[in-house]
This record gives C-alpha cells, sequence and structure tokens, in this order.
C-alpha cells in the first residue's frame, strides 16, 4: 500500500444508477439499442470515477470483456453503475453493470458488463501513483480479486505478443 496515498473506500468514487432514456435517434437498424453508445457512455462515466478516486486527469488505457447480455429497446431506461475494483501503482480497473428498466413496470434486465483500465496523469502527462482501493462488503472484495485475475491476464498477454514479434 502506498503510505503517501491513503485507501480510498469503493464508495468513495462510484456512479449508482445514472439513468439515461432511450429515444429512437438511439436505436440501429434492428430496433435496439446502438452497442457503441452504450460503449461511450460506460467510457465516460468510468472516467468520472477513476478521476474522483485519483484526483488527477485520466485516461482509458484498455477495455476489456465487453459482454453484450441482452440487447435494449427503445423507451427503456438504462441505469449505469460503475465502480472501482483496484488500483495498481498509475492504473485502476473500474467495471460497468448496465441494466435496461421498463420505467412502467420497473422491471430490469442485464445487458452489459464491461471492464475499464485507466491511468492517472500527472501535469507532464506522465503516470502517477493512485490511491489504494479499501472494498468493503463481500461484492466488492470478490470483484477486487477478480480484478488481479484480470490483470494478470492482461500482462501474460502483452509479453506473449512482444516475445511474438520478429
Amino acid at each position: 500500500m502506498n503510505a503517501a496515498k491513503p485507501a480510498r473506500t469503493v464508495a468513495a468514487s462510484a456512479i449508482d444508477n445514472h439513468v439515461y432514456k432511450v429515444f429512437p435517434n438511439d436505436l440501429n437498424s434492428h430496433e435496439t439499442v446502438f452497442g457503441g453508445l452504450i460503449m461511450a457512455k460506460c467510457d465516460r462515466l468510468a472516467l468520472v470515477v477513476a478521476e474522483r478516486h485519483s484526483g488527477h486527469v485520466c485516461v482509458t488505457a484498455a477495455v476489456d470483456s465487453i459482454h453484450f447480455r441482452a440487447p435494449a429497446k427503445g423507451g427503456d431506461t438504462l441505469l449505469f453503475n460503475l465502480s472501482l475494483n483496484r488500483a495498481w501503482g498509475s492504473s485502476m480497473e473500474i467495471g460497468a453493470k448496465v441494466l435496461a428498466e421498463n420505467s412502467y413496470t420497473g422491471e430490469t434486465r442485464h445487458i452489459l458488463s464491461a471492464f475499464f483500465t485507466f491511468v492517472a496523469l500527472d501535469e507532464d502527462h506522465r503516470p502517477v501513483e493512485v490511491n489504494e482501493v479499501l472494498p468493503e462488503t463481500a461484492e466488492q472484495q470478490q470483484r477486487y480479486r477478480d480484478a488481479e485475475v484480470r490483470r494478470q491476464g492482461r500482462l501474460a498477454t502483452r509479453e506473449k505478443l512482444a516475445a511474438a514479434k520478429p
């Protein structure tokens, strides 16, 4: 743990139920929400989580495991939930979960899960150390552990690709 930067709780930077109402201009030719719109909103909201946590300008370094689980349709209300899973040095993993809600019945469907890696930058645009994250609930602790597994996978892939270059 970085002694100069105290750990911060997950709740301190999380975004819960950010609302986006789906209108006809948000739909693709299949009459479902354009996936790129959801991905862009997730990236922007994940940036807010990263900057709240780190107190620095942040940039997207990687996007992992975007899983579209179900379509969202016209008239749905999208609920975006994002939180910091883990921090390492200058990088942070933010998890995103998006639900589609029927505003009339209250029924929700889990439509997307994704993981974003952000890097915090100093005034000279160089990576800067960020606060550790303090997972408090059992779910946050599980996401904290799972984030390390994903990170090791990213690092192993990077090494294999570097070794495969002529």
